[in-house]
């Protein structure tokens, strides 16, 4: 029993010292927080693009 324990407590122990998987979670968290952005201001967000579209148009067809 004591042998599990050492060698579950070494494992842990090199888990917590890996950070390979950090930029993952980082990336992930941050892509999280763009979509919950995204799905809140998504009404302005909308209407932000529309009317650069707009004078984008607008524009063009005065060139």
């Amino acid at each position: 029993m004591f042998y599990i324990m050492k060698g579950f407590m070494e494992l842990t122990k090199r888990c917590t010292k890996d950070n390979r998987g950090i930029g993952v979670v980082e990336l992930i968290l941050i892509l999280v927080v763009l979509i919950g952005l995204v799905v809140i201001f998504r009404d302005q967000l909308t209407s932000l693009v529309n009317g650069i579209f707009e004078r984008i148009v607008n524009d063009s067809s005065a060139v």
